[in-house]
């Protein structure tokens, strides 16, 4: 006697399937994307935070900010300064008071990037410029409204 059942999958339980591990891996993937979004946003506050620090052991020890008297950075917009030295973005901040000026994780663009501006001895504005990714606190704002960049400076460099 012939048994004629046959043991397996029918070709609509494994689209199912299929389908079900398609839907779940780009949720997965959307997460992971958020998580690496956020996981740049904190690195860019950290390096902000780190600057800030540099900027003002720099002030102590000479009384004075790095001069930069017009925006340097390093992407093609604002110049594409170097990380370190006479020639880097924040003119000889780094290595002294900083190992190497930071970059941007992710930079976007040819104006998304780290810039600087002193114009004067007493005062200075950093920013990370077009590229923060997640929502950006109002105290870090850059100051003429601009959405999605981080910015600290001193009271008079505000509108630089």
């Amino acid at each position: 006697m012939k048994n004629n059942s046959q043991k397996g999958f029918t070709l609509i339980e494994l689209l199912v399937v299929i389908s079900i591990i398609g839907i779940l891996s780009s949720v997965v993937l959307a997460s992971l994307n958020s998580a690496r979004a956020k996981a740049r946003d904190t690195k860019r506050l950290s390096d902000l935070r780190e600057v800030q620090k540099a900027l003002e052991t720099y002030y102590s020890d000479n009384g004075k900010y790095p001069y930069s008297p017009g925006w340097r950075g390093n992407c093609s917009y604002y110049g594409s300064y170097g990380t370190t030295g006479a020639t880097g973005y924040i003119p000889n901040l780094a290595p002294n008071y900083i190992s190497i000026l930071p970059l941007d994780p992710k930079p976007i663009g040819t104006n998304g990037c780290y810039v600087y501006r002193s114009n004067d001895d007493n005062n200075y504005n950093f920013v990370i410029f077009t590229t923060v990714e997640g929502n950006v606190p109002e105290s870090l704002e850059y100051s003429n409204g601009t959405t999605k960049s981080f910015s600290v400076y001193t009271p008079d460099a505000k509108n630089y």
